[in-house]
C-alpha cells in the first residue's frame, strides 16, 4: 500500500512577512551619534583623570555655580521638538510651528547660560582653557558639548525657516523626526556632563 508525500508549500510573498529597509537618514544618524559618543567617552575620561590634579587655582568648588535653571531649559526643550514632531505628523501644521520655536528658544536660552558662566569664568575668576588642567578639560568638555548645541540650533533654525515658508509639511515627518533624534542626543550628553563636571567634579 503506498503512501502518499506531504506536499511542499512553496512561501509565497502572502505567507512571508514584509521587511523594510530602515530610513537611511535614521542610520546615518545613528552611525554619528555613535561616533560622537566615542569622542565624548574621550573627553569625560580625561576630565575625571584629571579632576584636582591642577598644581593652582581655582578649582572647581571655588568657581563653578550649577546651572540648574539651564539645565532644566536644555532638558525641557526634548520634550517640546518630540511633541512638535507628533503634531507635525498629524497634520497639525501650527502646533508644529509654535513648539519647534519654543525648542529653538529654549536651546538657545541654554546657550545663553554657557556664554554668561564662561564670560564670569574667564573676567571674574581669570580661569581660561590655559590656566590649569581644570581649565583645559572644562572648556575641553563644556565647549564640545556647546559645538554640538549650536550645530544643532542651526538645523533647527533652517527647518523653522522652511516651515515659516509653509515648506514643511506632514510627508517631511521622517526628516524632522532624524533631527529629533540628534537633539535628544544633544540633551542626553548634556546629563552626563552635568553629573561629571557639576556632581562628581565639585
Amino acid at each position: 500500500m503506498s503512501t502518499l508525500a506531504p506536499a511542499i508549500v512553496e512561501p509565497t510573498f502572502e505567507t512571508t512577512r514584509a521587511w523594510n529597509l530602515p530610513s537611511r537618514g535614521k542610520v546615518g544618524m545613528v552611525s554619528l551619534i555613535v561616533a560622537e559618543s566615542a569622542i565624548f567617552t574621550i573627553f569625560v575620561v580625561a576630565y575625571l583623570y584629571y579632576v584636582g590634579k591642577s598644581l593652582s587655582g581655582p578649582t572647581p568648588r571655588e568657581v563653578l555655580e550649577v546651572p540648574v535653571f539651564y539645565t532644566f531649559c536644555l532638558l525641557a526643550s526634548s520634550l517640546t521638538i518630540h511633541y512638535a514632531g507628533r503634531a507635525l505628523e498629524r497634520g497639525k501644521n501650527g502646533a508644529f510651528l509654535g513648539l519647534w520655536l519654543l525648542t529653538i528658544l529654549l536651546g538657545g536660552l541654554f546657550m545663553f547660560g554657557t556664554a554668561r558662566e564662561w564670560h564670569r569664568l574667564i573676567f571674574e575668576h581669570g580661569l581660561t582653557i590655559a590656566t590649569n588642567l581644570f581649565g583645559t578639560t572644562y572648556y575641553s568638555l563644556v565647549g564640545l558639548h556647546a559645538f554640538h548645541v549650536t550645530a544643532g540650533l542651526i538645523m533647527l533654525s533652517i527647518v523653522l525657516a522652511f516651515a515659516l515658508a509653509g515648506r514643511v509639511t506632514r510627508r517631511h515627518f521622517s526628516r524632522v523626526d532624524v533631527l529629533a533624534l540628534y537633539w535628544h542626543f544633544v540633551d542626553a550628553v548634556w546629563v552626563v556632563v552635568f553629573t561629571v563636571v557639576y556632581v562628581i567634579g565639585r
